[in-house]
């Protein structure tokens, strides 16, 4: 499957920054256990020697390669020390810097590419201990690079472009279940002072000039998960239902980027940062999750196409969730999904755009969607044939939807609510093909009726559509204070009320 291309690439880069160089009492179970290992994820790894000198085995000539979808990565190492630290646990470090080939095919919109890549670590020492069936160890180095050397075998710096990405104050601890080839369990933390991004390219045909600059602080993270071998990763359906797992956890600070780009008609600028944010994503036989936020997000952008100087975007907040079972079950699995952004705002310059006469409040608008709830899945979503089967048919059924909280503020109006809803499956027919639901919902509408108004004054309503949604409003909701409404919402004995009033 072609999701799994970037994967196979990134677990060879892994093995050669010394992040899976996993640990036995002795240097040569180290060493052993590494090209174990590489097999598992269906890779090579040779050497041109292994030879002890002393308490170390001084590994020489390492080469690394994968083939995956056509997707080739070669990489070599100069040398490996593997020394015995006469206590059970072995020091491993590695050449400072050493080079990865990657080749990847052609493909629709893409032409075939060479890639050579620096890898550089210098003073990266790794502390091994345990056994072949439990191995822990640490790492700590001052930093750790990739730079892009070569493309299609010509010198980065020759066709003007540049890739480059630097972590500093590298630090972690891993540990690693399982011997050989069999699965294997991996539980780990990782923590960088700060990472800093550059990008630059030039196209010297069209004169295009892009340059991105980025620095993150304090970033940390910690990951686990159940990984099998290359033959059962093949189907991913079949790997999760023999216990392939995987979660990931990444928390960062302060973010600065810088966007410059210079085309024929003009130049494009994006400048941006962010107070810190996270991103998690978990996948296993029952559930995939993902999920990501940010905290105070500015953004700065001029480009030739916009009508004036510079456009400016800010928000406090903004959070995306999503959790799903993705095997079919017996019983009824959780689910959720939230999307927030809190107090967006947009530069005076576009409200001037969409309200030139200030009608309505410029006011940060929010919108939040917070809701869980259970579902039992009849097919795997994971499944693509099965999929496919389905048609146009649910892949399950929904048995109950939470409301945890709902908010949308915008131009003056603010709308807010909760409930809970079950669902009856065997009854498809009291709401025309939705399972019949019992539970309610409780609304609040502030501001309503003068929204409506700025829009009439606005010209986009008329005074006859206003007064029609005024009435529709009316019947499922009660004043309670000037222009402030609420409603129940309610479903029982398989009708349907508005404040009491059963109007199914």
């Amino acid at each position: 499957m072609k999701h799994w291309n970037l994967a196979g690439s990134t677990a060879v880069i892994a093995l050669m920054s010394g992040s899976a160089a996993f640990a036995d009492v002795t240097p040569e179970d180290v060493w052993q256990n590494w090209q174990d290992t590489a097999t598992a994820y269906g890779q090579t790894i040779t050497a041109t020697s292994a030879e002890r000198d002393g308490d170390t085995l001084v590994v020489s000539g390492v080469k690394i390669g994968a083939n995956k979808d056509g997707v080739v990565v070669d990489g070599t190492i100069d040398e490996i020390n593997l020394t015995d630290n006469g206590d059970g646990t072995v020091e491993i470090t590695v050449s400072d810097s050493y080079p990865i080939k990657i080749h990847t095919p052609a493909s629709e919109g893409a032409e075939a590419a060479d890639l050579t890549i620096n890898i550089s670590q210098p003073g990266l020492v790794i502390q091994a201990s345990g056994t072949v069936e439990a191995t822990a160890y640490t790492f700590e180095g001052p930093s750790f690079g990739l730079k892009l050397e070569a493309i299609n075998g010509v010198a980065a710096g020759a066709v003007d472009a540049t890739v480059e990405a630097t972590l500093t104050g590298v630090s972690g601890a891993y540990t690693v279940e399982g011997s050989g080839e069999d699965a294997k369990t991996l539980t780990s933390e990782f923590a960088a002072q700060s990472l800093a991004l550059a990008i630059v390219g030039k196209d010297a045909e069209d004169g295009t000039d892009a340059r991105v600059t980025a620095t993150v602080a304090d970033i940390a993270g910690t990951s686990g998960g159940t990984f099998l071998g290359a033959e059962a990763m093949a189907d991913l359906t079949a790997a999760l239902k023999a216990g392939f797992a995987t979660e990931a956890n990444i928390t960062y600070g302060k973010v600065a980027f810088d966007v410059d780009v210079t085309e024929a008609n003009g130049p494009t600028k994006i400048v941006g940062a962010t107070e810190g944010g996270n991103f998690n994503v978990a996948l296993d036989a029952n559930r995939l999750l993902y999920g990501a936020g940010g905290k105070g997000v500015t953004l700065t952008m001029s480009a030739p196409d916009i009508p004036f100087p510079e456009v400016k975007l800010s928000y406090a907040e903004a959070a995306f969730n999503l959790l799903l079972p993705v095997a079919k079950t017996d019983a009824p699995a959780d689910f959720a999904f939230l999307t927030k952004i809190v107090d967006l705002s947009i530069s005076e310059e576009i409200w001037g755009m969409i309200d030139p006469t200030a009608i309505f409040p410029h006011d940060p608008a929010t919108l939040v969607i917070d809701t869980t709830g259970q579902v039992k899945l009849t097919t795997d979503l994971m499944d693509e044939a099965a999929m496919a089967a389905l048609g146009e048919a649910p892949p399950g059924e929904i048995h109950a939807l939470n409301l945890n909280a709902l908010q949308a503020k915008i131009a003056g109006a603010e709308l807010t609510g909760n409930g809970a809803l079950t669902f009856d499956n065997t009854d498809l027919t009291t709401f025309q093909g939705v399972p019949a639901p019992t539970g309610k919902v409780d609304l609040k509408l502030v501001g309503g009726n003068a929204l409506l108004d700025k829009l009439v004054m606005m010209g986009l309503l008329t005074e006859d559509d206003a007064n029609g949604a005024r009435m529709m409003v009316s019947m499922f909701a009660n004043s309670v204070a000037e222009d402030e409404l609420t409603s129940t919402l309610e479903f029982k004995d398989k009708g349907f009320f508005a404040n009491g009033m059963q109007l199914q």
